[in-house]
């Protein structure tokens, strides 16, 4: 799996009860698994909702190592956050804080690994039909979320490719070599998302 598409996961049929779950059911299981340890912040909280989510995961046929294939990257800034907390003698901290992170993005896996994203759209636009009450349009809020979908494993995978191409130099620690052709590509980026946007006429005056 290439850098870019490692966050979120790439979605591939499966015969688990995730898969056959619907989706509505699955967005209202992320925000029960995800929300609540937030609030609580305490460790049983987060233990509890980590086993959770790696038991429906597990028990829907993903294995261990499609479940974490998330990039080396993330796993380094969670261990930044537990050194950080440990530097400061917070126990506590140091695992919940971590631990919600890893949550929330296992929990999102839960969805984007067992269902497709022209799904996942759907049951969105759907559900935000009530937006159209307050004069906002539901299919621009669905494109907005296919474009941070889209974009966010992008754009981390241009630091974690610029890291790479740093590290093979032998200038890790170089920010410039490491934070240059991140811009220049998220800049190119968003460029050629606009343009594309555009050739289709959107967003048109009801967005």
């Amino acid at each position: 799996m290439s850098a870019h598409t490692s966050i979120l996961g790439v979605f591939e049929p499966g015969d688990g009860w995730l898969f056959k779950s619907s989706v509505g059911v699955k967005y209202l299981l992320l925000l029960a698994l995800a929300v609540p340890p937030i609030f609580i912040f305490s460790w049983w909280a987060t233990l509890a909702a980590l086993i959770l989510v790696l038991a429906a995961l597990l028990s829907s046929g993903l294995g261990l190592r499609k479940i974490f294939s998330f990039g080396g990257y993330i796993w380094f800034f969670l261990g930044l956050l537990f050194v950080y907390q440990i530097l400061g003698a917070r126990l506590e901290p140091a695992f919940v804080t971590p631990g919600n992170m890893l949550l929330a993005i296992l929990a999102a896996r839960m969805l984007t690994l067992t269902t497709s994203t022209a799904d996942l759209l759907d049951a969105l636009t759907r559900g935000l039909q009530v937006l159209k009450y307050l004069r906002i349009n539901p299919d621009a809020v669905a494109l907005m979320v296919a474009l941070m979908l889209r974009s966010i494993p992008f754009l981390a995978g241009s630091i974690e490719d610029a890291r790479a191409a740093a590290r093979a130099r032998g200038k890790e620690r170089n920010l410039a070599l490491l934070l240059t052709p991140a811009v220049v590509n998220a800049v190119a980026y968003a460029q050629r998302t606009g343009e594309a946007l555009h050739a289709r006429g959107l967003p048109d005056e009801d967005a």
